[in-house]
């Protein structure tokens, strides 16, 4: 008998063990998480930082936060073609050193779009040359950026609870892993293709781990977003030689190339990273969302077949399918729009646009990792038939109701016997039919 007399499940000292057990393993596994994430991010950056330094402050050239006490002066001048402009002078006390100086700001009407004017209690940056002295070089806005991250944060805590600062915490090793490790593993010329990969590998496993602890749903996500990375991958490391790419999108891909002449930068490179690293947050998500969503069909409904679990996947996924590329495409867009606005008005046909470099690489880009979320839905579906089949209520699973489970094993055994016996009896109709057709076919 189970704890409720219902049906034969788990005795209520097994699930206290079972309880224990699976607390004690999400607890050993998520510190292991955390504690090799902070490994491999130190380690990582000193390994790719070893022979070279990233923004080094040190020289007179540097440039130093301060905060505007007054304005001292405000000058305008014109040409003789009748532009002009204006320029202030003003007291400013560096946030670094706490010294008083005086600098200037420049608003000339030849800048395309030229700065505001400097007011006091502005946070501004300066830098400083023996010509001009300290002079205005651009408004301080991370401020404003923190505080609209700390909204995001709280939303996270208040909204997710645990899962959000799961997901913070998450989220900052990511960041710290691609800037950090990453992008100094990029520019000491490192094997780029290697260290996206791994950064994908290791930011697909840490994420889900930390987020959802170490489950059956964490393994069926892990293999479908690794399905979708590595389809997306091999595309596009095979379309970048098929369309006879150089690397080369803008300006700043020739200044790459002279970082570090001794490691030159593998510009093919980039754009393999640039399109896995982007194509796996989506492929991770959707992958997350069908794992999440075949496990909750598969705990509602435990005599469900691998099969029709599998077309249930297949239903969600056409769901997700067409906004999920909208989100992709539209994400590489807006993101270089600007600079897609400028091509097109450059160009004089629409050949010559569409075979320009940065267009080709942006479609690319978007192809690539539409493909890829193609691909893992029916991919993560089969996964989840697979191993999803022998799941129980209780695996990893602390909060579910052995009550609902052995009601609901009772009805579906009431079920099975009600159409067993609903077959028996049609069969014994159907006997004693043929036997008294048989009986009236010899009278005659």
């Amino acid at each position: 008998m189970t704890i409720f007399g219902i049906c034969d499940t788990i005795t209520r000292n097994e699930k206290e063990v079972f309880v224990l057990s699976y607390k004690t393993k999400n607890i050993i596994v998520y510190i292991a998480v955390v504690i090799f994430s902070i490994l491999f991010c130190y380690f990582g950056n000193k390994y790719t930082m070893a022979n070279y330094k990233l923004l080094n402050n040190q020289g007179v050239d540097a440039t130093h936060p301060g905060v505007i006490t007054e304005i001292t002066n405000e000058q305008d001048y014109t040409y003789q073609n009748g532009l002009g402009g204006s320029k202030i002078s003003f007291k400013c006390t560096l946030k670094d050193t706490g010294e008083e100086i005086e600098g200037t700001q420049v608003v000339d009407d030849y800048d395309p779009v030229p700065y505001r004017k400097v007011t006091k209690g502005d946070k501004i940056l300066l830098d400083y040359d023996d010509t001009n002295g300290w002079q205005f070089t651009e408004y301080i806005r991370t401020d404003a950026l923190l505080v609209l991250g700390a909204i995001f944060l709280i939303a996270l805590l208040f909204f997710g609870r645990t899962k959000g600062l799961n997901t913070i915490i998450s989220l900052g090793f990511t960041c710290i892993a691609i800037f950090a490790v990453f992008i100094p593993a990029v520019i000491s010329g490192q094997n780029i293709y290697l260290w996206s990969v791994g950064i994908c590998a290791y930011t697909i496993i840490m994420t889900l781990l930390i987020v959802n602890g170490p489950n059956t749903k964490t393994l069926t996500s892990c293999i479908g977003c690794f399905g979708g990375v590595v389809l997306a991958g091999i595309l596009t490391f095979f379309m970048t030689k098929i369309l006879a790419l150089t690397g080369v999108v803008d300006e700043s891909s020739y200044s790459l190339t002279t970082v570090n002449p001794d490691h030159p930068i593998d510009l093919l490179a980039i754009i393999f990273a640039a399109i896995i690293i982007g194509a796996m947050g989506a492929v991770m998500d959707v992958a997350m969302s069908l794992s999440s969503s075949l496990h909750e069909l598969k705990l509602k409904v435990m005599s469900i077949s691998p099969k029709e679990l599998f077309k249930s996947g297949m239903v969600i996924g056409r769901d997700m399918m067409g906004t999920m590329a909208n989100t992709l495409v539209l994400a590489y867009i807006g993101s270089s729009l600007t600079v897609t606005v400028l091509i097109v008005i450059y160009n004089s046909s629409m050949t010559e646009l569409l075979n320009k470099e940065r267009i080709v690489v942006e479609i690319l880009q978007a192809l690539v990792g539409s493909i890829g979320i193609l691909f893992t839905i029916p991919f993560t579906c089969f996964v989840c038939a697979m191993l999803y089949r022998n799941l129980k209520p209780y695996d990893n699973n602390v909060e579910f109701d052995e009550y609902a489970y052995c009601q609901q094993l009772a009805e579906e055994k009431e079920a099975r016997e009600a159409r067993a016996l609903a077959k028996k009896q049609a069969k014994e109709e159907e006997a004693r039919a043929i036997k008294e057709g048989k009986e009236e076919a010899n009278k005659f």
